[in-house]
This record gives C-alpha cells, sequence and structure tokens, in this order.
C-alpha cells in the first residue's frame, strides 16, 4: 500500500505545471533557460500574462523537463540579468529573488 501511495503521489506531482515565482522586485517581461552552462537561451517560457510576471507572481511553464539550468531575466524598463545553475524539477516551483541576479545591464 505504502509504494501505491509513492506511486500515485508522484503521478500527481507529474500531472501539476512546473511554475516560476518571482520574487524578485521587478516585473518579469521574458523568461529564458539554457542547460547550465550552454548559453544556449531558448524563447520566451513566460509567456500567457501580457503585462509580464509582476513581484510575488506565478507563471506555469508547460513542457521543462526536470534539470539545472540557466536563466535570463529581462525586465520591465529594460534590465536584462542571469541566475546560474537553477535546480529546476518537473512539477514543481523554482523561484528567483533580487539576490540570485547577476550580470545586469540595460539593452
Amino acid at each position: 500500500l505504502a509504494a501505491l501511495g509513492l506511486w500515485a503521489g508522484g503521478a500527481v506531482a507529474a500531472d501539476k505545471p512546473t511554475q516560476f515565482w518571482n520574487l524578485t522586485s521587478a516585473t518579469v517581461t521574458s523568461l529564458r533557460l539554457s542547460h547550465a552552462g550552454q548559453d544556449a537561451f531558448g524563447d520566451n517560457v513566460a509567456v500567457g500574462d501580457e503585462d509580464g510576471v509582476d513581484h510575488d507572481e506565478r507563471a506555469k511553464i508547460k513542457s521543462l523537463p526536470s534539470g539545472t539550468y540557466d536563466l535570463e531575466l529581462k525586465f520591465k524598463g529594460g534590465r536584462v540579468c542571469f541566475v546560474r545553475h537553477v535546480k529546476v524539477e518537473t512539477g514543481k516551483v523554482f523561484s528567483v529573488e533580487d539576490k540570485d541576479l547577476t550580470a545586469c545591464n540595460r539593452k
């Protein structure tokens, strides 16, 4: 019975969408990911919220496999920052705070 409970719990977690939780002080207008260390950033995965992902707001991300990623965040106003080596688990929430941001510049 315990094994059945663990299997069912895993299935439920897999059905939940992965979520990005913006804990920075600014609105994220674009979130692009690359496998850690590869600097091959893909398309914006924080789509669906036309005005951006505000502070303390979550964005659902479809079809994101578990892994370690580097993130490129673009903010309202033009600032671009990076966060390196973020562990992402499918069906769970990962967050970014101001203290995590590195290599920020304006584009």
